[in-house]
């Protein structure tokens, strides 16, 4: 078939190279020509697709990236990867209503159109299929298929892929979802059928504000064990010895990526706005988990304070600039805020990633004709470049180690050489539990 996915960033490339992989003819589309043009000469920017998989594609014509919405014609199967960010606390669709009226000039009796970008439930039917019936003059469900499949990307994870994760698949009706799920039955191990497209995109919110109120319930235990004087961390563990009514989740420097700091607020927007109620818990989360880097900051001062040392004029190098260990995704991460604040305060702030590469990762994305944003943590520039921008990229040498008055380790790369941390600096605050020693306390 030929196989058109819109968005081609964590969500949309892998599964435009799987699509490849299986035998259909796909285009990848995008509005970012940067990324284009390195997705052309088989330039990876995500962890997940390596050179290897892409540039055999590309030589194979089977996958062709591409910026020009023509390229789409003719599309059997269309899927929409596109980001759903927050804008002002309310949720910005305007991304999937211009990949729908793309779309909508291409889309043939019998083709299938199956969004994927995560969002209220209630968006497919209410918003996707009244555009596409529009700009096409056909009938969802009676002249094309259209359903909803939420993603289940964790990028950097070596055990669960598009291919082995099961993917929850509806449709607007019985024949859109048998539609979907013979589309993806073609690329992944297992399909989940739900009885509906709000169904599917009730899961997916589910499934993140779990995490998300869980992650806030144990970052508020850590800061409450450390003013008790109380290891929280050793507490997880033999919790987590417990074989049922107990899952393991850890404290961190707050959370990142699309899905925690987004994806909860979507279904609470919907909630209030539908019933008229708070969702209460989402905001508790919301509230704990957005304070996360500014306690991180506290705990630093303290620990410079206890030290003679004030903030302003400090050189502080912070370790993993991605919102999780081994990835470059640094959409929405706790990084840029610690970094701002530190700034804001004097310090004079390095970092040190080996994944995150400076105006690829944290940029914000774009409509067709639409100027380059910074990403939604910009403090220390003023809002004008990346989130990171005002940043000194460095390498996490022995130099550098010894040279900072502190060193604060947010995201544990396996690549970061922890031994020479804890030889050479003279302070450690590390966020994630990975190092031990005289000079390290953990949050």
């Amino acid at each position: 078939m030929r196989v058109v996915i819109a968005g081609q960033g964590y969500v949309g490339l892998p599964l435009a190279v799987r699509a490849a992989e299986v035998g259909h003819e796909v285009v990848g589309y995008d509005v970012d020509e940067r990324r284009v043009k390195r997705l052309a000469v088989g330039e990876s920017y995500v962890e997940d697709i390596p050179a290897e998989r892409l540039r055999p594609l590309l030589d194979a014509g089977s996958y062709l990236p591409s910026t020009d919405p023509r390229d789409a014609a003719g599309f059997d199967v269309a899927v929409i990867t596109v980001p759903t960010p927050l804008r002002d606390g309310a949720p910005d669709l305007s991304y999937i209503e211009s990949s729908a009226r793309m779309l909508a000039r291409f889309l043939r009796p019998g083709a299938t159109v199956v969004l994927e970008s995560t969002t209220y439930p209630g968006t497919t039917e209410e918003l996707l299929a009244p555009l596409l019936e529009e700009g096409s003059g056909l009938a969802a469900g009676r002249d094309f298929h259209l359903g909803y499949s939420p993603e289940r990307i964790d990028p950097g994870n070596p055990v669960w892929r598009l291919e082995n994760t099961p993917k929850v698949v509806s449709g607007l009706d019985a024949a859109s979802l048998a539609a979907v799920d013979g589309f993806y039955g073609q690329l992944v191990e297992r399909t989940v059928p739900v009885s509906s497209c709000k169904e599917a995109e009730l899961t997916k919110l589910l499934e993140n504000t779990f995490r998300h109120v869980n992650i806030a319930l144990v970052n508020e235990l850590a800061m409450f064990a450390h003013d008790l004087g109380i290891d929280v961390w050793e507490a997880i563990d033999a919790a987590s010895t417990k074989p049922f009514g107990y899952l393991r989740f850890t404290p961190g420097p707050g959370v990142g990526g699309h899905c925690l700091p987004i994806d909860p607020s979507y279904l609470s927007w919907r909630v209030e706005r539908a019933l008229g109620h708070p969702f209460r818990f989402v905001e508790l989360a919301n509230d704990v988990n957005s304070h996360m880097p500014d306690y991180v900051v506290r705990r630093l001062v303290e620990a410079l304070n206890e030290r003679q040392r004030s903030v302003k004029g400090s050189r502080v190098l912070l370790l993993g600039l991605a919102y999780k260990k081994n990835t470059g995704d640094a959409r929405e991460t706790p990084a840029a805020r610690v970094a701002g604040l530190l700034t804001r305060m004097g310090a004079e702030v390095r970092a040190a990633d080996p994944h995150v590469v400076a105006g690829v990762h944290v940029d914000e994305p774009r409509l067709p004709g639409e100027p380059r944003v910074p990403g939604p943590r910009a403090a220390a520039d003023a809002g004008h470049g990346d989130a990171l921008a005002a940043v000194r990229r460095v390498e996490a040498t022995a130099e550098e180690l010894a040279a900072a008055d502190a060193v604060v380790l947010l995201a544990d790369h396996d690549e970061f050489d922890y031994a020479a941390v804890t030889q050479h600096a003279r302070y450690v605050l590390d966020c994630r539990r990975r190092l031990s020693g005289a000079a390290v306390e953990v949050l």
